[in-house]
């Protein structure tokens, strides 16, 4: 479980400093290049659309992890937008809060007895 919790650390450090650097040199005009480049049907597209249903199943889990109630969608939708930077954070705080038990990380503490 440290491993996995320094590999989160991790990721949402470098997602954090890269997504700084973009936006210094581009701007905050994420959505225009992402969806343009699925709408000229090439490489670039065929990844973020991949990316993007990534994005959906994470935010759809996230909050069905929450039973879909106000705080499980507004978390979906953070997970939906916010992509590995979210998640990461996500995970690591429920990781600790579950005491590193993969049961309650993936179904929730609602879900899990005993």
């Amino acid at each position: 479980m440290t491993a996995f919790r320094i590999l989160l650390a991790l990721i949402f450090l470098t997602i954090a400093a890269y997504t700084t650097i973009v936006i210094a040199e581009h701007g905050l005009n994420l959505l225009p290049v992402f969806f343009g480049d699925i709408a000229r049907m090439g490489w670039p597209g065929q990844f973020n659309l991949d990316f993007l249903c990534m994005l959906t199943l994470s935010g759809l889990w996230v909050a069905w992890r929450h039973g879909f109630g106000a705080a499980g969608i507004g978390l979906g939708l953070a997970a939906l937008f916010g992509g590995a930077f979210f998640l990461s954070a996500y995970l690591l705080v429920v990781s600790l809060q579950a005491r590193g038990d993969m049961r309650r990380i993936l179904l929730g503490p609602a879900r899990v007895t005993g």
